[in-house]
């Protein structure tokens, strides 16, 4: 009887000599990388520092990235989605961690995505020190992965950005978004891209109109990180409240940040959403009420801040190359026990 062959790790589908290649090219890029966790010192000179944590991930963007084959920017989504929602309560990112699962390791591929995400860190001002790359087959399809992101932040207790200064006269600046972030995707994939695999391979790379950039182009353009503007509008005691847009669009968000006792007014005739949003009405077809529901509509960010410091701060956020401008108020609710709640009006 003839006998067996041993069985091998390579064979059972997991290269562990394409993960070792893949973390000797990230220790290139950042020496921190490579041990079995990563180590952060606290900020000195902190009286009573709160450390502040946040997890999230790119949803189905990573079905157009795939699609398209374009890996470079998704992770700048991800490192944008977390850290976006340190900096609404006043904590300065310190560092980000990364997991990225596939069935089947590209080494291309992963390097492309970690390179985003070591650029998004950049940004954001903190350091990727450590992260997961999990080779698993049979638990995602051929050519598809996952991403997960955590970050944590750091800010003095007697600082945290928690809203409970707002109060009606108050004004809203909108800081603008570049488009989609990575939120709504399953509705825009819906909206805007065949069923069939080809088929959607092949819209990608046409123009969404004619002269204009590639459907792919408008997809894949990254989330915008707001770290650097706003902990700088923060350090100058200007924001009372700050929300991140995502999932739920400005009245599921904004509303999250609010006292009781108070009702936000958002007049949806101060600024013009960008382009890819109308596409997405008109291919769909999505009605307005459903698109400001799921998607953000342009404004990736917003601050509520006292009247007499909205001008100041939207002149603030302008020189340092953050579009923003104030897209309306805060009013008193019916009672001040009363839940709050967010206005979207049109004036005629």
């Amino acid at each position: 009887m003839a006998a067996k062959r041993a069985m091998t790790y390579s064979k059972a589908g997991v290269d562990i000599d394409a993960g070792d290649e893949l973390v000797e090219h990230l220790k290139k890029i950042n020496p921190a990388i490579g041990g079995f966790a990563g180590l952060c010192p606290l900020p000195r000179g902190m009286k009573n520092p709160r450390l502040v944590a946040s997890t999230d991930g790119v949803g189905t963007k990573l079905l157009v990235a795939q699609l398209a084959g374009r890996h470079e920017s998704i992770g700048i989504d991800l490192v944008a989605m977390v850290v976006n929602d340190l900096i609404v309560c006043g904590a300065k990112p310190l560092f980000f961690l990364d997991y990225f699962a596939t069935g089947k390791l590209k080494g291309q591929e992963a390097r492309e995505v970690i390179q985003g995400i070591v650029a998004g860190c950049e940004d954001a001002g903190c350091p990727l020190i450590g992260g997961e790359t999990a080779e698993m087959p049979g638990m995602y399809a051929p050519g598809h992965y996952d991403l997960a992101g955590f970050g944590v932040g750091v800010v003095e207790a007697n600082q945290v950005i928690d809203g409970r200064g707002v109060k009606p006269g108050d004004l809203i600046v909108g800081l603008s978004s570049t488009g989609l972030h990575s939120n709504g995707y399953s509705l825009a994939r819906k909206a805007l891209l065949p069923e069939d695999t080809k088929a959607a391979k092949a819209a990608l790379k046409r123009s969404a109109w004619r002269g204009g950039p590639s459907l792919a182009d408008l997809m894949l353009e990254p989330t915008r990180i707001y770290v650097r503007t706003v902990m700088d509008l923060i350090g100058r005691g200007w924001v009372k409240a700050a929300a991140h847009i995502t999932g739920g669009g400005i009245e599921g968000n904004l509303v999250r940040v609010l006292p009781n006792g108070t009702t936000a007014w958002v007049d949806l005739a101060t600024w013009t959403p960008p382009s890819i949003f109308e596409l997405i009405a008109e291919r769909g077809p999505v009605d307005e009420g459903e698109m400001f529901r799921v998607f953000n509509m342009g404004i990736g960010m917003i601050l509520v801040v006292a009247a007499e410091h909205a001008r100041q701060l939207v002149k603030r956020a302008e020189a340092m190359g953050q579009r923003a401008q104030v897209i309306g108020w805060m009013d008193a609710a019916g009672s001040k026990k009363e839940e709050p709640s967010v206005q979207l009006v049109r004036p005629a």
